[in-house]
């Protein structure tokens, strides 16, 4: 493993997210593609053990001056989800916080949650 690999945290809203945006996958497209999607929200959430400048993480200033999303469509995968995160450290570990993942046709601003503990 490398050392300088970030430690990635979901908020409870994340892994509530998660686990919806599963559930609607298997009620309207299949067991099949909801383990697809699952796949490609994991290999994202995965991707950024990487750090927060990886290709395709962009700020989100107009949400808060923190706030950085990342489009799940990457690498050839299709996707329509943002994962929104911040960027925080534990004394000698850099932290990724993820916070929300939420659909791309929503308004990501209205549905940033209040402060939460990791």
């Amino acid at each position: 493993m490398r050392t300088d690999a970030w430690i990635v945290r979901l908020s409870a809203s994340a892994e509530a997210d998660y686990r919806q945006i599963l559930l609607w996958t298997v009620e309207n497209f299949g067991v099949l593609q909801a383990r697809v999607y699952a796949e490609t929200l994991m290999s994202n959430l995965k991707e950024l053990s990487g750090g927060p400048e990886i290709i395709g993480v962009k700020g989100r200033p107009e949400i808060g001056s923190e706030i950085r999303t990342l489009h799940v469509a990457r690498n050839g995968r299709k996707g329509r989800h943002f994962i929104m995160f911040r960027v925080d450290s534990i004394p000698g570990q850099n932290v990724i916080d993820v916070l929300r993942i939420l659909h791309d046709s929503m308004d990501l601003e209205r549905h940033l949650p209040p402060t939460e503990s990791f």
